[in-house]
Parts: structure tokens; sequence; C-alpha cells
């Protein structure tokens, strides 16, 4: 007897469900395909109870995000095997290589066998990589991407290390059993994910105690207002995402408040010093006041006694003559206290005047360190100092970095037309509309006069003439506005990508060059050098 098809079996169901009073329910119709068909009788897949289970999971770490995503998938595919393996991994356990199972119709699920309802379409599930897929060339590409991966992952733990090593000395083995190296893959997965996390979590109570040093320093200056907007800067800095750019910012931050702080702790010593000598000498001298004053008296009562006694005007004479000495000495003690109390009294206050005047330069010399003050952009020392440290980075990891000189057009002519005011406004502008049209890895900075120079990190000399040209298209968006007249600023630029062994100012002076060539070439253009 020939064996018959999916859709025989499916229409004999039916019948028999009619012939034998059933309801039509998916019990009763698996049950008596089962038996058409001579397939063994499976339960049915617990849908809900299973995505009861999956909800009930915690998903705090990203490794049980990931977990519980497979689980709900496998459900939804109906696949026991990868809800078995699913649940294993929220244990720890390193899960077997699934095996998939043919539906009856030929249809492979990757799931126990089931019967197919008629009308029902069954999308198979996604085929696992076979062993023959892992190329020598592709598990030493798993390799190097590993190892790209281990600085970020800290080298605290020992047997994590020893893992690692062991996995990529099997990756670079030609003679390994790719199916063994599969499955260890699969379990390096598990303990890297942990590794991760570890990672993550140290980042988050790292910045935590970042945080706190900083409100400790906040605390500790409180009638400081520039320190206090220096560490409120350095707070908003070190909000995640955090980036190298961002760091460095951030170092660079923390500098200038710890050496204001360090300046404001040794002023206020040395005005602690000066105000403890002067109540020393305050003290000193109101003790020997008190000593002369106390002679006095006594010298008053004794002479006072002797003019009790006194005969004649000669007899007093000599006792008016001796106080009168004691009252020019008593005078003059006190003329020498009070003049050397007023002296001290003008030197402490010169002292907080050039305590204050320091603290107005420290102010100025701070705030104007790195930043143009018009524009808010980088000046030529923060430029420098950006320079090298993308250079750096350029060296370190082997990236493109291109710099873009941009020079706005006919910017003398827009001074002389329109006043200077307008000509610091269009500045403005134009490094307002830059920074909204950047990247967060790129550096605006201003060259000088109307110039301007764009650092683009990881940005090859063909992407940083297209950003430079998307600034262009933006400008035209939007008009600057001089009072009531629309002004279109427009901008002539040279880019020029870092070359090997080259200087950041070497590299700049091409993109000079590059922009005045961009001038002579009839303006608003951009040219790579």
């Amino acid at each position: 007897m020939a064996e018959k098809t999916p859709f025989e079996v499916a229409r004999e169901t039916l019948k028999q469900l009619s012939l034998r009073k059933l309801a039509p329910t998916p019990l009763n119709y698996q049950k008596i395909y089962s038996e058409i068909a001579q397939l063994p009788m499976e339960p049915p897949f617990p849908v809900d109870r299973l995505r009861d289970i999956a909800l009930a999971l915690p998903t705090k770490t990203p490794g049980q995000q990931r977990q519980r995503g497979l689980l709900e998938s496998s459900i939804n595919q109906l696949n026991w095997d990868g809800v078995k393996n699913a649940l294993m991994a929220y244990g720890g356990f390193s899960p077997p290589a699934p095996e998939p199972a043919k539906a009856p119709g030929g249809v492979s699920t990757g799931a126990s066998t089931l019967p197919v309802p008629l009308g029902i379409e069954v999308t198979p599930a996604p085929a696992s990589v076979s062993a023959p897929a892992l190329t020598a060339d592709f598990l030493g590409q798993i390799a190097r991407l590993i190892e790209f991966a281990l600085p970020a992952l800290g080298q605290d733990d020992d047997r994590f290390a020893e893992q690692t090593q062991t996995l990529l000395k099997s990756l670079r083995d030609p003679g390994a059993d790719v199916v063994a190296v599969k499955q260890a893959i699969g379990q390096y997965s598990h303990r890297l994910s942990f590794a991760a996390e570890d990672q993550a979590e140290i980042k988050t109570v790292l910045l935590k105690l970042l945080h706190l040093v900083i409100d400790n320093i906040s605390h500790l200056s409180l009638d400081d207002s520039w320190l206090k907007g220096q560490v409120d800067a350095v707070k908003a800095a070190c909000v995640p995402p955090l980036t190298l750019r961002r760091l460095d910012d951030v170092e660079a931050r923390l500098k200038d408040v710890i050496f204001k702080q360090t300046e404001a702790k040794s002023l206020a010593v040395q005005a602690q010093e000066e105000m403890r000598q002067m109540l020393a000498t305050f003290i000193e001298r109101l003790a020997a006041m008190s000593q002369s004053t106390t002679g006095f008296h006594s010298q008053l009562e004794e002479s006072a006694k002797l003019i009790e006694q006194a005969r004649s005007i000669t007899d007093i004479a000599p006792v008016l003559k001796e106080m009168v000495a004691a009252t020019r000495t008593m005078a003059k003690d006190s003329q020498a206290a009070r003049d050397e109390l007023q002296t001290m009294k003008q030197r402490a206050e010169a002292t907080e005047a050039e305590i204050s005047k320091l603290h107005q330069e420290l102010d100025r010399v701070s705030a104007q360190a790195r930043h143009d003050p018009l524009t808010g952009a980088l000046n030529r020392q923060g430029l420098e100092e950006a320079v090298t440290r993308e250079v750096a980075k350029v060296k370190r990891q082997d990236t493109p970095l291109c710099m873009a000189l941009l020079d706005i057009d006919n910017f003398k002519k827009l001074n002389d037309t329109l006043g200077h005011g307008a000509g610091d406004a269009a500045l403005t502008h134009l490094a307002s509309v830059t920074r909204e049209v950047m990247r967060p890895q790129d550096t605006l900075a201003r060259y000088g006069g109307e110039e301007f120079v764009i650092l683009l990190p990881d940005t090859p000399l063909d992407n940083g003439i297209e950003a430079m040209t998307r600034l262009q298209r933006e400008l035209t968006k939007r008009f600057f506005l001089a009072g009531t007249e629309k002004v279109l600023i427009t901008f002539s630029a040279g880019v020029a990508q870092l070359a090997h062994g080259e200087t950041g100012p070497q590299a700049i002076k091409r993109a000079d060059q590059a922009m005045y060539l961009a001038k002579r070439a009839g303006k608003n253009r951009v040219l790579g050098a």
C-alpha cells in the first residue's frame, strides 16, 4: 500500500472527526492525524505556559537578556531543543548542539515531529552552521576578534585568561577538531558575557567613586563660584556614554580644578599666617600697654601721695616734672603701638587685595586657557592639545585622521558692510551650525580670524571632503540674520588626511594650502590636499 501524502492524511483526519462526532479541537485533530499517519503521539506544545515561564525569568544582565530572547524565539518556533538549551544557559551549562527533526511533509523545523494541519504553512527554522563551514580562515578571524576585545575585559581573572589562551591556540591549530572548537566557542561565549558584565560593573563603580571625589571638592569650596562651575562641568562630562575624547576632557578639567584648589589653598594659608602674626603682635602690644598703664597708675598714686605731703611749691615741682615725663612716655608708647597696628592693618588689607587679584587673574587665565571666548570653540592652545591627542590615537590604533581648515568667504566685505559686530555674530553662527552637524568625536577649533580647524578622527580623505560638503549645504539652509537682513555665509575648505610619519601641524599646513586653492578656484568649495 502506497504511503499517504500529508494532504491525504489531513483530509482523512477531518473525515474521521466527522464520522466519530468529535469536536475539531487541536488535541483531537493531532490524535487522529498521528493514528492515520502512524506517528507517535506527541503531547501538545505548551506555548502559553512556557511564555509565562520566560516572562518570569530575570533579565538583569545582558547575558540573561540574550538567553531569554533565545528562549522566546524557541517557543515561537515550537522548538523543544531550543527551549532546553536556553534554560540550561541560565544555569551556566553549555547546551549540546540541537539536531533538527523532520515534520510531516519533509519540512525541517528543528523541533519534535508534529503533524501539520491542513492549510497551515510552517516556516522552517534557520539552519545552524555546519562544521565544514568553520574554515581555518574563519576561525582565524574569530581569534583576532577575541584578541581585539581582550584589552576591554581586563587581566584580573587568571582562569578566564587561561581559557582565552587555550581557545586561541585551538582556533589557530590547523588540525583541530572543528566540532570541538565550535563547542569550545559556545562555552567561552558564556564566560565572556560574565567578564563583560564584570567590566561594565567596574566602570559603573569607578564613575560613582569619581563623582564622590568631585562632590567632596565642591563641598570644600562652596564660596568659590569658579571652582563650583568647573566641578559642575566635570560632573557633566562624566555622564555615560563615555568616550576617550570625553575622558580627555574630564582629565583637562580636573587638572584645572586641582590647580585652582592648590592655588587657593596656598593663598588661604598665606592669609592665615598674616592674620596670625597680626593677632600675635596685637596681643603683645596690648600686654605692653597694660604693663605700661599699670606702671603709670602706680606712679600717679605715688605722685599724689607726695603732693599731699608737700609743704611748698618747691616740693611739688619735682613731682609734677616726673608726672609730665611719665605721661609723655605713656603717650609715646600708645602712639607707637597705634602706628604699628595701623601698619599691620594696611599690610593685611594689601594681602587681601592681592589674593583677590590673583583669584581674578586665575579665573581669567583658566577661562581662556583652551577655548575661544567668542565662539566657544577651542583656541590655538586647545587645538594643539587636541591634535596631540588625536595623532597619538592614530599611532596607537592605526586609524585615519582628517584635518579640515575652512575660511569664511568674503569676511572682510561682511565686516566692512555690516560692521564688526555682525562679523562676530557670523563667526558665532558658523561655529553653532558646525557643532550641530559634527559628530560627537569631532573637534572644532578657531584657528585665527575667520579660520576654523575641524579634526575628523576615524575618517579617510573622501569622507572628510563629504563631511565638509554637508556642512556647506547645511549653511545654505540656515541664513545668518544681521538685524533684519538675511546673509548667506559660505566658506572654502581644504581637507588633509594625516600621512604616515607626518605631524599634526604639517597636515594642517597642507589643508591650508588646499583651502587657498579652493579660494582661487572660485570660493565655496572643498578640496582635498
